[in-house]
């Protein structure tokens, strides 16, 4: 697609500052609880159990406000300003950091588990904020991007918080911590007075003191769109994932690759990486659109990579006590670091297009309210992770075995959701189809809108037109298509889940003809897309023939606005009709041929004709030249 970098954003006042404030606050919270554990474990004389005991109570700690407060900071997301709620949320920082640096002098537990709740707080609140911002800042065709620099932003904060905060606390100590933890939340405050305002999105929201109902009301708001709510689940099965993985580093790193705890920072830092590249390509391999076939293709990288790393390494170390360097040089080791590496980049792929799709698919006035039952469901998954876990090692599993199982499991899950929802699986065999065959050039795809009916219109020139346009469209289009084409054995599958609406000539079966239309209009009145090929047929010469009137008959029912698009280099590439039935069996003349898709301006449905449109079209794909 046209445009520039997300790295361009980067320069821009509508992101930077945001994007500084975030990670920021990433940064401050791992810093604080790294500072925690260092204390807590090392540092204070207590018994091996009492350290226990803390370390399972604190995760617990930290989540409780997610489960409690999530639904009302949905709420207070909609109804005020985000900007100055930024602002509110980093001053609230700021006295927890400053609480923290009291209880770091102090020595005290029950004061350092205070501030690990209001650091819960903290995140429950920003979250809803963080994710529902980015659609109001960002054009459609960057929001891939954002979110990608925000992922990667974000896990390079968590990893670099870590090591900061455990390295203040071990080597300098006390007075090291506090200093860092209140300094980072001062430098969060003066990033967030550089945000532009972000205006309410629900300012006349009545606000919903009930907990119990508020929450339910914000699962409700996720369940009303079918994609959404499974691309939540999708998010929160990542935390699952993500949980029991980044939980085992410890004993896995000691136990298993015979490392100190410098390698299970090298493990950690390799995941963060990887993340962080993973969700920086997403913009690069999507398009800049929203290309939600990238997540069966993360999830099959870390089922792949998860079952990868149980062959690698699944017995005990022989040697103990490595460091990151001794580790890295020692025979086979390179096939782990790259494992551990690559599951971070699959898991970007994973995560970012289904940030994206969530924020792309919700009314901008309910985005914070189902980002906060995503984050109550995200925790439920949490919850469930320490659970299986803890369950799993009791049952006599080792560690490489529970990360063996949480693979494969993986593969289950989202075999699952794909089922439920076979556009995720038919936008990656898409994706991977067009990214084999063709290099893509899409142009002016802001045109189509990002809600609300429209009918799409392009010229016809190969078999594959279809997914290709419905591999660059970021919505999900409905396609008519010749019922003999709809019932193609092997392909009649893939038709019927993305939903295609077969259709036949008057003469051949007039009832198909007439239930066509019906669903066409049907599926405008619910606000959809669809897509016709007013030629009626692919083009025998490579021209653009006579539109046909079926659209006029489309438009006469309901007047839903019109985006031209027209298709370039695609009668020389593959599967036109320029070549014989038999020359297309073979390899194709122009393999990774370039074709471009070209996007008009919306024409007005009252106005529109099949000849007028057959115009657009024409001067849209330069016949006139």
């Amino acid at each position: 697609m046209s445009g520039n970098s997300q790295f361009d954003l980067l320069r821009q006042r509508r992101f930077l500052p945001f994007f500084l404030t975030q990670a920021s606050g990433a940064f401050n919270d791992n810093a604080f609880r790294q500072a925690l554990i260092v204390m807590v474990g090392f540092q204070l004389g207590l018994s091996a159990d009492a350290v226990s005991n803390y370390s399972n109570l604190a995760p617990a700690l930290f989540i409780l406000p997610f489960f409690l407060f999530s639904a009302s900071a949905g709420q207070i997301a909609e109804k005020f300003e985000k900007t100055r709620l930024i602002r509110f949320v980093k001053l609230f920082e700021i006295a927890a950091m400053t609480l923290a640096a009291f209880a770091f002098y102090a020595k005290s537990v029950p004061l350092l588990l205070t501030v690990l709740v209001m650091m819960g707080v903290h995140s429950t609140v920003f979250g809803p904020i963080k994710y529902a911002i980015l659609p109001q800042v960002l054009h459609p065709q960057e929001l891939v991007g954002g979110n990608g620099l925000v992922e990667m932003g974000t896990s390079m904060a968590v990893l670099i918080g870590m090591i900061g905060g455990g390295v203040a606390m071990t080597a300098y100590g006390a007075p090291a911590a506090a200093a860092l933890v209140i300094g980072m939340a001062i430098v969060g405050y003066l990033c967030s007075r550089g945000i532009p305002a972000a205006p309410a999105t629900a300012p006349e929201l009545a606000f919903d003191w009930n907990i119990g109902r508020a929450t339910w009301r914000s699962l409700k708001f996720v369940a009303e769109n079918r994609t959404v709510f499974n691309s939540v689940l999708g998010i929160s099965w990542f935390w699952f994932f993500g949980l029991v993985f980044t939980a085992q580093l410890p004993n896995y790193t000691k136990d298993y690759l015979g490392g100190s705890g410098s390698v299970e920072t090298l493990a950690l830092a390799l995941f963060s990486i990887g993340t962080g590249i993973g969700s920086l390509l997403c913009e690069k391999l999507s398009g800049r659109t929203v290309e939600i076939g990238l997540v069966p293709f993360g999830a099959i990288g870390l089922t792949v990579l998860g079952v990868d790393l149980y062959f690698a390494r699944h017995v005990p170390a022989h040697v103990h006590e490595l460091g990151a360097l001794a580790f890295l040089t020692a025979p086979g080791n390179w096939r782990i670091a790259l494992d551990l590496t690559l599951i971070g980049v699959f898991a970007g792929f994973y995560i970012v297009p289904l940030f994206a799709l969530v924020q792309a698919r919700t009314p901008r006035a309910q985005i914070s309210r189902v980002i906060s039952g995503n984050n109550i469901l995200n925790a439920v998954f949490m919850v469930i992770a320490s659970v299986f876990g803890l369950g799993m090692l009791k049952l006599g599993l080792s560690v490489p075995e529970l990360l063996l199982a949480t693979a494969v499991l993986n593969a289950l899950v989202a075999i699952y959701i794909f089922t439920l929802v076979p556009e995720f699986l038919m936008r990656f065999l898409s994706w991977l189809l067009m990214k084999a065959l063709y290099r893509l050039r899409v142009d002016g795809m802001e045109r189509v809108p990002d809600e609300g009916p429209a009918l799409l219109v392009c010229n016809h020139v190969s078999y594959l037109d279809a997914l290709l346009i419905g591999g660059a469209v970021p919505r999900p289009a409905r396609f008519v298509m010749y019922y003999k084409i709809f019932r193609t054995p092997g392909a009649a599958w893939a038709f019927k889940a993305a939903k295609a609406i077969p259709i036949a000539g008057a003469k051949e079966d007039p009832a198909l003809m007439e239930r066509a239309f019906t669903q066409i209009d049907a599926a405008l009145a619910a606000g959809e897309l669809v897509c016709i090929f007013p030629e009626g047929a692919l083009t025998k010469d490579g021209q653009i023939a006579p539109f046909r009137p079926g659209m006029e008959r489309i438009l006469a029912r309901r007047q839903v606005p019109v985006i031209p698009l027209a298709l370039r280099g695609m009668w020389t590439s593959m599967w036109s009709k320029r070549d014989s039935r038999l020359h297309r069996l073979r390899m194709p003349r122009r393999f990774r041929a370039h074709v471009e898709l070209l996007v008009g301006a919306p024409v007005d449905g009252a106005a529109a004709s099949a000849a007028s449109l057959e115009a657009v079209v024409r001067d849209l794909r330069g016949d006139a030249a």
